[in-house]
C-alpha cells in the first residue's frame, strides 16, 4: 500500500514547506504513548535519511521508516478546518479503536 495525502493536505504542506524556505516533504510515523499505545508523529523533513520509505502524493514527498510503517500503511492524511480550528487529520484503516481525547490510537 502506500501513505497519501488529500489535494487539500499536499497544497498545505507545499505552502508551509514554500514559507520556510527549506525542506523536502512531511514525514509520518508513529511513537509509544497515550492511554491506547500509539501516537501519531508528524513533522517536516529537510533532509531524507538513508533508510527512509517515500512515498509522493500530489506532488509531495511524505517519509516514514520501516518500523512505523506497519500501522500507518494506507493512511491518507487530510487537513481539515473545524469551526475556528484547523489541522491534520490521520484517516488510517488500521486503527481498531482511539482513545477518547483522540491523541492516541491502537490497531
Amino acid at each position: 500500500m502506500a501513505l497519501t495525502l488529500t489535494e487539500k493536505a499536499a497544497r498545505h504542506v507545499s505552502n508551509y514547506l514554500n514559507k520556510r524556505g527549506k525542506g523536502v516533504g512531511v514525514r509520518l510515523a508513529v511513537r509509544t504513548s497515550g492511554c491506547s499505545g500509539m501516537a501519531y508523529k508528524l513533522e517536516f523533513v529537510d533532509d531524507a535519511a538513508a533508510d527512509d520509505l517515500v512515498f509522493e502524493s500530489h506532488g509531495v514527498k511524505i517519509f516514514t521508516d520501516a518500523r512505523s510503517l506497519p500501522y500507518i500503511d494506507g493512511t491518507e492524511l487530510d487537513f481539515v478546518r473545524e469551526g475556528l480550528n484547523e489541522g491534520f487529520k490521520f484517516n488510517n484503516p488500521n486503527v481498531k479503536n482511539e482513545c477518547g481525547c483522540g491523541e492516541s490510537f491502537n490497531t
